[in-house]
């Protein structure tokens, strides 16, 4: 098996179909999946892809070598494939590139109860094994069969979000993107008082419309246009395989990740009075002020799934949320689902007289600049002047969880991270309002670019 180490990411498997990634690769990492794990049931799933069902099939091949059962769930969310892995209590592989275009796929891997394979859990073990290959297994292989899961998980979703069985009617618009959420939003919405404007339903992974991606503002548009045309209550947008969820309000105006974290937190602490709730160091200063003001306690972590989960596991934290519309739930596995986020700004509006902007109101407190990439030769030297630049003023406190963050006496603050794959540095800036945040974007931003 040739070098794998350009396709093992920090959190799973990606790369170009076929030059990188192929189904001799997924049957290779699928015989060492079991063998490092030594399991003896696994569940698969795939999303639309044209190339999904194939690499998936390979790796079914490849795990039932070794003498493993596999379970193929076949369509599926990442959030439906934690479900199977958590109530099947079986590890799993998602077969899916998430927003990436049409010509790369992945496999994200879980161990049995959702919990999460990344390269400080057991990927690199299992690269390295896929890379050596795999010793013959001398017992009976294991077989395949199909099992149908959808939906079960539509009606475990539903239980997990108090008031959403009773909230009044509501017009919603949902931006698939040609994505899983497609599959998935019509079987968990039915039976509610939903009007549902659906756009780009079709599964189809060459991604026709825009990029499976609402991170991006260029693919919120058609959705923005929507919510206004149609006088909708809101709008929902999820990434290609579904395992995130950004929304737009009854103005078509997009909501901050952030403001979507602070509200789901109160409401996970109406369930649990005191509980944890963890926030990586880029969402808004809002978020932890909701929180403790509301009875809760919350945890600061370093950007990424992985670090959100472990301290968790840790910590029994409630929920969890980060700014790249990730959200994690501790009756979920503590995995994350965009479609549990979905449903509970949905109870949360639809459980008010008021509409979403003025239900999401007092979540939102500061201004901020949203994740700036910049291009740099030299990533170190850089976030080392602008350290260097902050470092004396009066006030400031410098810390070093994920890249650096400085916090200024007025309140304002920043992280600048290195990307791990590009030559960028991503800047987030948040200040007391839009003309503090945008004096210190464009300060650090002079320092960062030279």
């Amino acid at each position: 098996m040739a070098d794998l180490a350009s396709i093992v990411k920090a959190y799973d498997i990606r790369g170009v179909v076929p030059d990188q990634l192929d189904e001799s690769v997924a049957r290779a990492v699928g015989a060492a999946f079991v063998r490092y794990l030594g399991a003896t049931t696994i569940v698969t799933g795939h999303d639309m892809r044209e190339s999904s069902p194939g690499l998936a099939r390979a790796f079914a091949v490849g795990a039932t070598s070794q003498g493993a059962d596999v379970i193929e769930v076949g369509l599926a969310s990442t959030d439906l494939l934690y479900f199977a892995s958590g109530s099947l209590d079986a590890p799993g592989a998602m077969f899916t590139a998430s927003h990436n275009p049409a010509r790369y796929n992945g496999i994200k891997l879980c161990r049995a109860g959702a919990a999460p394979v990344g390269q400080e859990t057991g990927l690199l073990e299992i690269r390295d094994l896929a890379e050596a290959g795999v010793s013959p297994y001398d017992g009976t292989p294991g077989s395949i069969t199909q099992r149908e899961m959808l939906a079960d998980y539509a009606a475990y979703m539903k239980k997990l979000v108090p008031g959403i069985e009773s909230i009044r009617r509501l017009s919603v618009v949902v931006d698939a993107g040609n994505g899983m959420g497609g599959l998935t939003v019509p079987v968990v919405f039915d039976g509610l008082p939903i009007d549902l404007t659906s756009l780009y339903f079709e599964l189809d992974g060459s991604f026709p419309n825009h990029e499976a991606n609402p991170i991006e503002p260029a693919n919120m548009r058609d959705l923005q246009a929507k919510v206004r045309e149609v006088g909708a209550d809101l709008g929902l947008a999820f990434d290609g395989d579904a395992d995130r969820c950004f929304v737009v309000d009854e103005r078509g105006e997009i909501v901050s990740p952030s403001v979507l974290t602070a509200l789901i937190a109160v409401r996970e602490l109406e369930r649990e009075p005191g509980g944890m709730v963890i926030h990586n160091l880029i969402t808004s200063h809002a978020v932890p002020e909701i929180v403790r003001e509301h009875g809760g306690t919350p945890e600061r972590t370093r950007v990424g799934h992985s670090f959100i989960k472990a301290t968790m596991a840790e910590t029994g934290a409630v929920f969890g949320g980060e700014h790249s519309g990730h959200f994690y739930f501790r009756d979920f596995w503590r995995a994350d689902s965009g479609m549990l986020a979905a449903l509970h700004t949905l109870a949360a509006v639809g459980t008010s007289d008021a509409p979403l902007s003025e239900v999401l109101a007092p979540y939102s407190r500061y201004a901020a600049s949203g994740e700036i990439n910049s291009e740099v030769d030299d990533q170190s030297a850089r976030m080392q002047a602008v350290e260097q630049d902050f470092a004396g003023r009066e006030g400031a406190n410098i810390d070093h969880l994920d890249g650096l963050t400085v916090e200024l006496s007025d309140g304002s603050w920043f992280n600048v991270r290195p990307s791990n794959t590009e030559p960028l540095l991503r800047l987030n800036v948040e200040g007391a309002d839009e003309a503090a945040m945008a004096r210190l974007r464009d300060e650090v931003l002079s320092i960062v670019r030279g």
